[in-house]
């Protein structure tokens, strides 16, 4: 177990105290007291590791499976003894261009708050940090760190969106680019944003309803005060879902624009290979005529014969050529 636990403390009126090793000690110690309650912290454990845990704070067997197993999407669940917040926290890898998500569950209960993490993303070591240094928050109970996580989380995600704007901007000014110099392999590129933008929708959109929930009435384990502070980290995750929506709906509109002027720029290659063609075409047709061997063919034993078929060869060209230069095809 001390493998994975990542902190385990019990707060008594917002402050940290030192209680026994043993954390089925320390949950008897902080119900006995009053006004405590002890956060433990997990990273990534076995069934086994988890069983004491489950044993001694009473967690639902369903939660404790999406909890080991992971993969969850964003949800709360209330039971008998405790209720269940998944979240996902989401990194953006710049230089890759990448998100990736991890996954973050909270339980609370009666004087207990337990979080598992998995995945790399970790918002929890800073949010520790600052409920310690902020006691009058720490001290509404297990409510308060839910909170807080919650709200760190959603924070991370209005970063993230505004990282992924930026590289949208970029995207957008390189596809609309004059001379067309980021045409190579851009589609490929915008779907690939697409795919990072989706794996970001499916950590936030989720995510609404427990807000909603968090936010009213009847929830058991909620501190009836918190409702307002829940209700703020729901209106940060709508801008946050806001943002989702108008990234995609950007993306769609670009790739569409990408591929209009593929199409376009397709065209006129075309119209300047149709008319040289076409400036090919009139040497080959005089030049066949003549080289089909009659013996009677007009001028051809005139001294001037060849210099005159020459001439009406560059004159029909250069006709041609004044055409196709005034309709916009060379």
């Amino acid at each position: 177990m001390p493998r994975v636990i990542v902190d385990c403390a019990i707060y008594r009126d917002g402050c940290r105290t030192e209680g026994p090793a043993d954390f089925s000690d320390a949950l008897d110690q902080a119900r006995a007291a009053g006004g405590s309650f002890l956060w433990i912290g997990l990273h990534e454990p076995t069934e086994k590791e988890f069983a004491l845990v489950t044993s001694e704070f009473g967690l639902h067997p369903l939660a404790v499976e999406d909890a080991l197993t992971a993969h969850q999407r964003p949800k709360l669940e209330v039971y008998d003894d405790s209720l269940f917040l998944v979240l996902k926290p989401v990194r953006y890898e710049e230089k890759a261009g990448t998100v990736t998500a991890g996954e973050l569950m909270v339980f609370v209960g009666d004087s207990f708050v337990v979080t598992v993490r998995h995945g790399g993303a970790n918002p929890l070591s800073a949010v520790r940090e600052r409920l310690e240094h902020t006691p009058e928050v720490l001290a509404h109970g297990p409510t308060a760190v839910m909170y807080a996580v919650a709200d760190a989380v959603v924070d991370h995600y209005l970063d993230v969106a505004d990282a992924l704007h930026e590289d949208l901007d970029e995207l957008e000014t390189e596809v609309f680019a004059p001379d067309g110099s980021g045409s190579q392999n851009t589609a490929g590129r915008i779907y690939a944003f697409k795919r990072e933008v989706l794996e970001f929708r499916r950590a936030t959109g989720p995510l609404a309803e427990p807000m909603t929930r968090l936010a009213g009435a009847g929830v058991p384990f909620v501190h009836e005060g918190s409702r307002p502070f829940f209700r703020d980290v729901s209106d940060h995750l709508t801008r946050v879902n806001e943002h989702v929506e108008g990234l995609d709906r950007l993306l769609s509109d670009i790739l569409s624009a990408h591929l209009a002027q593929m199409g376009v720029r397709q065209n006129d290659d075309m119209r300047k290979i149709s008319a040289w063609a076409a400036m090919a075409a009139v040497p080959t047709l005089i030049a066949g005529i003549y080289g089909m061997n009659f013996r009677h063919m007009w001028e051809l034993r005139q001294p001037w014969g060849y210099p005159a078929v020459v001439g009406l060869m560059a004159g029909v060209i250069a006709l041609l050529y004044r055409m196709f230069k005034r309709r916009g095809w060379l």
